[in-house]
């Protein structure tokens, strides 16, 4: 795995175990030689964990739209920051130059970006892992949802094992090595094949 891009929140959140635990995953990113590919911010979990990718010798590459640019808000020491024209091309971008996905605690926007790039790998759209980090437990509830999906048959137990899960940068990252995508999701049912 070459780059993974990092989804997670522009703020520190309600204790120190978030930066903390994003600056353990930037750690863990450049002492594989992976490439950090995220939303190109200086502040929150997204600065922390980009930081420790810089801090320990990696790469950085950022990418952030033009109106969030100009709030002075962009890391100014990645290797290096693209400056697209919105959130769409943002994400579109990431997904482009990532070989996989890792959420970190973060807002709406993070889980939107996260479930976006699980639906198309459901869908086949890429073949990539996507997982959550569970920092301080963030992300039960979530969890909890994948289950009740599941249990209610709206999402297929093959693709609730799609989300990789754990509180280790190292273990998950481990995952993603040995992670082989499910069959692509197809609308035929037994009696049609």
């Amino acid at each position: 795995m070459k780059s993974i891009a990092v989804f997670c929140g522009s703020s520190n959140g309600a204790s120190n175990i978030y930066i903390d635990s994003a600056k353990k995953l930037g750690k863990e990113l450049a002492k594989r030689d992976i490439t950090l590919v995220y939303g190109g911010a200086s502040i929150g979990v997204m600065g922390a964990v980009a930081d420790a990718v810089l801090g320990e010798g990696g790469q950085v590459i950022g990418i952030i739209p033009s109106f969030l640019e100009q709030r002075e808000i962009s890391h100014k020491r990645l290797s290096k920051l693209i400056v697209v024209d919105s959130m769409h091309e943002r994400k579109a971008k990431m997904a482009e130059l990532a070989d996989g996905f890792v959420a970190l605690p973060g807002g709406p926007g993070t889980l939107e970006e996260f479930f976006e790039i699980f639906t198309w790998a459901q869908l086949g759209l890429h073949q990539k892992p996507c997982g959550l980090l569970n920092i301080n437990h963030y992300f039960d509830p979530l969890v909890e949802l994948f289950n009740h999906m599941a249990k209610e048959q709206f999402l297929h137990e093959k693709y609730r094992s799609m989300a990789l899960i754990d509180v280790e940068p190292n273990r998950l990252l481990e995952k993603f090595d040995s992670y082989e995508p499910p069959t692509i999701k197809t609308y035929m049912n037994e009696k049609q094949s």
